[in-house]
């Protein structure tokens, strides 16, 4: 699904230049649930970034589903990013005025594909499937943090994406939320879709079944998660 060859980004500015990516190389399977670690300033974010057509890189090579995105314009990008990707945001981005209802329906709102009357059902599907149906018309401001996530992650889901990029997903949340939360991705990646998740929690990280880390813009490990027979981590 993902193939990333020697990946760099340099920003410049005011006489000076920082590379955020320094070459990095790896692929990413069709169906994986992988976890990008690192420290602060290490690149991990602008990886991100790049991987979810919200940046181009600056040198080498990032093919999506087959396509390289040097061939692809800016708009062709949004159009796979909003009908192949979702996104979940460690500060939710949800509008607080809003209902729930019409925060999850945005997404269908710039959809083409998507016709004005198939909204609804597809709204209750993805409602349903993070537990908030009985919160569909409460305004999503009077929420829980909690649950404002898990407005946030039908969100992601409503267009039925192939992959979902979740960025520091239960950075506001307390730990209980948060195991929630990741229950969530860990339930939604069981059904089939590939989760990209950057985080700097350990705990969060185990959710998943591969672990990147990255710092100071290289690819530091690449290795598997390992668990044991009843599903517990172990190093």
């Amino acid at each position: 699904m993902i193939w990333v060859h020697d990946l760099q980004k340099e920003f410049v500015g005011e006489g000076e230049s920082i590379k955020a990516l320094q070459g990095i190389t790896f692929t990413i399977q069709k169906g994986e649930f992988v976890s990008i670690m690192g420290p602060s300033g290490s690149g991990k974010s602008t990886l991100l970034n790049i991987l979810s057509f919200l940046d181009r890189p600056t040198g080498g090579e990032y093919t999506f589903m087959g396509k390289s995105i040097d061939q692809l314009s800016d708009k062709e990008l949004a159009h796979i990013r909003n009908k192949e990707m979702g996104f979940i945001f460690q500060s939710f981005n949800l509008l607080s005025r809003s209902s729930v209802y019409e925060n999850i329906e945005i997404p269908l709102l710039y959809s083409s594909d998507i016709s004005p009357g198939s909204r609804p059902a597809l709204v209750k599907q993805a409602v349903d499937s993070v537990g908030l149906s009985e919160k569909l018309y409460v305004e999503a401001g009077k929420l829980s943090g909690g649950q404002k996530q898990r407005v946030a992650i039908a969100r992601a889901l409503v267009n039925n994406p192939h992959i979902i990029f979740a960025d520091e997903p239960t950075g506001n949340l307390d730990s209980k939320s948060g195991a929630s939360v990741m229950a969530i991705l860990k339930k939604l990646n069981a059904a089939g879709h590939t989760i990209i998740l950057v985080t700097h929690e350990t705990y969060t990280a185990q959710f998943a079944s591969r672990l990147i880390t990255i710092k100071d813009g290289l690819l530091e490990t690449d290795q598997a998660i390992k668990k044991d027979d009843k599903g517990k981590f172990f190093k």
